[in-house]
């Protein structure tokens, strides 16, 4: 159910702060029509942490209301409260979410055995799907493959999304868990090495801005066409990286408001717009990518 290219969905905000329900529905109708195959919502790239729980709601009502189910729609639900993560994925059952993204709890770096236990009781108190989230970068701790297989025999753990980056980790993992556990890349980066050792897609940044050219890259790969995927990989590389050369959502933000994806770039504080000098560093990975050619097709998916 969840393979190829998986939206890490920004949120965005009007000039005042609040969630806009027009580019909202924008961004889902480009989604759908780009290929792209789920959206995960109120994640890092979404700004969930800056988030109020009725605005959490209130993005969640718009991505079911405006998919019309026509994409699954995925939701961040991670905390470092096992206590919360619970009364957040509960808050969700009979939605119509497809599935739940959890990411480590932060902060508080708990052992291996306390993430087991963590992610166990999460999973034991709901039927939704739970995909695991493992970014160390910004968590301060790391779901370790031995960790990763205790879960994958929870019966409602049915994959994970792996940033660290270092490919040797999904050639340890394969090795441990089920054929059918879901493997996924957090990483644009190494996203198509990551499923030549045998991951179903990618979680991906990229794909705000690049909806069409990331579907078209997990397609030829999994229709074997590995060449072909390559050189479109290539093509997107400067935007891969350049999508991070300050905190993510920064860029991507300002990328989409180019575009026309977006009506305005406000990110929420301690986030600030990204810096007037990288303006033309990202605007050149668009170009790079053949992201301004198809600029007038974005402000016709209202």
């Amino acid at each position: 159910m969840f393979k190829g290219s998986i939206v890490a969905l920004i949120t965005p905000m009007n000039k005042k702060g609040m969630v806009c329900v027009n580019s909202f529905k924008r961004l889902i109708n480009y989604h759908v029509k780009s290929g792209t195959s789920a959206i995960v919502v109120l994640g890092t790239t979404g700004e969930s942490a800056t988030l109020t729980n009725a605005e959490r709601s209130h993005v969640i009502e718009l991505m079911l209301k405006f998919s019309k189910g026509r994409i699954p729609i995925i939701v961040g639900t991670g905390a470092n409260s096992t206590a919360k993560g619970i009364s957040i994925t509960q808050s969700l059952e009979n939605s119509g979410v497809s599935a739940c993204l959890s990411i480590t709890p932060y902060y508080n770096c708990p052992t291996q055995e306390g993430l087991y236990r963590h992610f166990r009781a999460i999973a034991e108190s709901t039927n939704l799907p739970q995909i695991l989230y493992n970014v160390p970068l910004r968590t301060g701790v790391d779901l370790l493959p031995i960790t990763i297989q205790r879960l994958a025999n929870i019966k409602n753990i049915i994959g994970i999304k792996e940033a660290t980056g270092d490919l040797l980790r999904i050639t340890e993992i394969k090795k441990l868990v089920q054929e059918d556990f879901i493997l996924l890349s957090g990483d644009d980066a190494t996203a198509l090495n990551f499923m030549e050792l045998g991951g179903c897609g990618v979680v991906s940044v990229t794909a705000n801005i690049a909806a069409y050219q990331m579907a078209n890259l997990c397609d030829l790969f999994q229709n074997g066409r590995i060449d072909k995927a390559r050189l479109l990989d290539q093509k997107l590389m400067n935007l891969h990286q350049k999508l991070f050369i300050e905190p993510n959502p920064i860029p991507v933000k300002w990328a989409a408001k180019k575009l026309g994806l977006i009506e305005n770039d406000t990110l929420r504080l301690p986030m600030t717009p990204l810096t007037e000098i990288n303006y033309s560093v990202v605007q050149q990975a668009l170009k790079d990518a053949d992201c301004l050619l198809t600029k007038g097709v974005y402000t016709c998916l209202t």
